[in-house]
């Protein structure tokens, strides 16, 4: 790739340039019924140019031997009809409504391990690396990501949302500083804390440590991340029970809750309420052993599970099969109906726990 010179700070808007022989039936169809206006004419007495803006788009007809038309495109509001325009010159206008669902794929449920020595890193949005959890990610209906910051300081994100069913983050390792819309200054999470990222909230990371790492988990498995370029975090109101989508924002601390008895016996958790804050819909918990950690095992009863081992390690045993022993960043997606059994863990063992109900 050869070397270009930088563009100019002062350098002004880039424009879209329509040529023409009939300069002033393009400008009228633009204006009359592209809702353009007119900023400028040369020359006044026999216009060749024509400078035309709209919402802050460009347009620039000018006069030329022959059409070399321009493809438009306006996002309407959700539920507008779709429609087209085309000007005497050939140029298009596409009016097409803003699409704001969220599509749920309607998954394809299996039992899948995953290693921390398997598959590879990706560099994704702000320099941020990825590790996919879920491969195949249950046909699409979720994901799970192991996520690095290898270099500690100041992170180049922006603010942005996120257009999901549901998200969750939990930090494995080191410590991040994040800020989330209505939800007052920014704060750092530290290994084991958590948030809940309800529908279409902004937020933004800020710093981190070297070495950070995060799980996150999501659905659907893709999905839109849309930067806001106007709204400056953190924003002056607080406002702690706002419904995003259904569901609020939620901030788990770990060891800011008591510990209680988790659905395999001999493990005790701590939950993250974010249950409470999805209305049932997702529930996610740390665990640890408890006094007696044995070997009865329980049903996993929810749509889906995902298991993600932060510390230590564990035996995991399902329908009577024992697999080698978790170790920290390995993952387990459970359907519901398996039988799930967890032995000999180490002292340190720390387990992330989330559950989806359909």
């Amino acid at each position: 790739m050869s070397a270009v010179d930088p563009i100019e700070p002062a350098a002004g808007p880039f424009e879209l340039i329509a040529e023409t022989p009939n300069v002033d039936a393009e400008v009228d169809f633009f204006v009359s019924r592209g809702g353009f206006r007119v900023d400028a004419v040369f020359p006044a007495d026999d216009p060749r140019t024509a400078l035309l803006s709209r919402a802050g788009s460009r347009l620039r007809v000018v006069r030329g031997g022959a059409d070399r038309p321009v493809r438009l495109r306006a996002i309407t509001s959700a539920g507008s009809p779709r429609s087209t325009l085309r000007s005497p010159g050939g140029s298009t206008i596409e009016f097409e409504p803003a699409d704001e669902s969220v599509t749920v794929p309607a998954g394809d449920p299996a039992l899948v391990i995953t290693r921390a020595d398997a598959g590879s890193w990706v560099t994704g949005r702000a320099g941020m690396r990825y590790r996919d959890l879920l491969p195949g990610r249950w046909g699409g209906r979720f994901i799970a990501s192991h996520i690095l910051i290898p270099d500690a300081g100041p992170v180049p994100d922006y603010v942005h949302y996120h257009r999901v069913r549901f998200q969750l983050i939990v930090v494995k390792a080191g410590w991040v500083e994040v800020v989330y819309e209505d939800q007052g200054p920014p704060f750092v999470m530290h290994a084991g804390d958590a948030v809940l990222q309800p529908p279409e909230i902004r937020h933004r990371v800020l710093t981190s440590s070297a070495g950070l790492e995060v799980i996150e988990i999501g659905c659907p498995a893709e999905h839109l991340t849309l930067a806001d370029h106007e709204l400056e975090l953190p924003t002056p109101t607080v406002r702690s029970d706002r419904d995003f989508g259904g569901q609020r924002f939620a901030r788990s601390i770990l060891g800011s809750t008591e510990a209680e008895a988790w659905r395999v016996p001999g493990y005790r958790s701590s939950d993250t309420g974010f249950g409470e804050a999805t209305g049932g819909l997702v529930g996610a918990c740390i665990v640890e052993p408890g006094d007696r950690p044995g070997d009865e095992a329980a049903v996993q009863d929810t749509e889906f599970a995902m298991l993600v081992v932060l510390d230590g390690g564990v035996v995991l045993e399902h329908g009577g099969i024992a697999e080698p022993a978790l170790e920290a960043g390995d993952g387990v997606a459970l359907p519901s109906g398996v039988t799930v059994g967890l032995r000999d863990p180490s002292p340190d063992l720390r387990l992330l726990d989330v559950t989806v109900r359909a």
